[in-house]
């Protein structure tokens, strides 16, 4: 049953809906920073974190919900006796579901004046910590990285009393780890091109790259063989006919690519398995 939420959002496109049918199920918020000023503007009654740990955020914001009252609610197993004797015990209450995403590293280094010191504010720290905790307890937590899946997640509660399938919670705690992955591996990109004086570098020692699967292939190779394709294919290539595209083809469409391009006129290109 989710009772108590907390959202702490950079992106808060679609937050303020999401919030508001939360609301209507009866769901207790928390909140942070600009999101719980957001949604109390808003009208809706809010807690914000600092009410709930009783510490008030410090540090320019780096310090604010690394607190036991916000993990100790996210990481309490609640089958288990002695974690909720110890949470009762130091007046913690539960914590059923997290809506969060990170401080826009990405967007904030695309930025061609971006410095050295912006890059290194712009690294999250609480909020993937919550989101690994909130993961790791998927089974009594559900974890909600994207804005995409705030309808889903809705009309589950409403159909479902209140409460979200183990299926449920399970795929979002998979895209919570696949979001922390994808955050760590541009971060560890960035500055991993970059020497001491923040001067770009020929290559770096590590390369982290993070492809999402965007079509399941009618076969591998062979017929016995399975495959998927993954990437961004489909951004630069538009199919106007036939059946479905097999691993084969996608085989010769690269294939045929590369030999294009090693021409400047218009040219065609026919393969038939490469």
């Amino acid at each position: 049953m989710i009772r108590t939420a907390l959202l702490s959002v950079s992106d808060k496109n679609g937050i303020v809906e999401f919030a508001q049918a939360l609301h209507q199920l009866g769901v207790k918020l928390i909140s942070t920073g600009g999101t719980a000023k957001l949604l109390a503007d808003k009208g809706l009654p809010v807690t914000e974190v600092s009410a709930l740990t009783g510490f008030p955020e410090m540090l320019d914001g780096r310090v604010k919900t690394l607190h036991p009252k916000v993990h100790g609610g996210l990481l309490a197993r609640r089958n288990s006796k002695e974690h909720m004797a110890a949470i009762q015990e130091h007046d913690i209450d539960t914590i059923d579901l997290l809506v969060i995403n990170l401080y826009p590293f990405t967007e904030t280094i695309s930025k061609s004046e971006c410095s050295f010191d912006e890059a290194v504010e712009n690294i999250d720290i609480g909020g993937p910590t919550m989101v690994r905790s909130a993961a790791k307890n998927h089974k009594d937590v559900a974890i909600v990285v994207n804005a995409g899946d705030y309808k889903t997640v809705v009309e589950e509660l409403r159909a479902n009393k209140g409460q979200l399938d183990y299926s449920t919670r399970y795929q979002l705690m998979v895209k919570a780890f696949e979001h922390t992955a994808g955050y760590d591996g541009m971060i560890a990109n960035h500055f991993g091109a970059r020497n001491i004086a923040n001067e770009k570098r020929d290559f770096s020692d590590t390369y982290n790259v993070q492809y999402f699967k965007t079509q399941e292939m009618r076969y591998g190779e062979n017929p016995h063989q399975q495959a998927a394709l993954y990437g961004s294919f489909h951004e630069a290539f538009e199919q106007l006919q036939g059946k479905e595209l097999s691993y084969n083809n996608i085989l010769d469409i690269t294939a045929a690519t590369y030999l294009i391009g090693e021409f400047e006129r218009p040219t065609i290109c026919i393969l038939k398995h490469t």
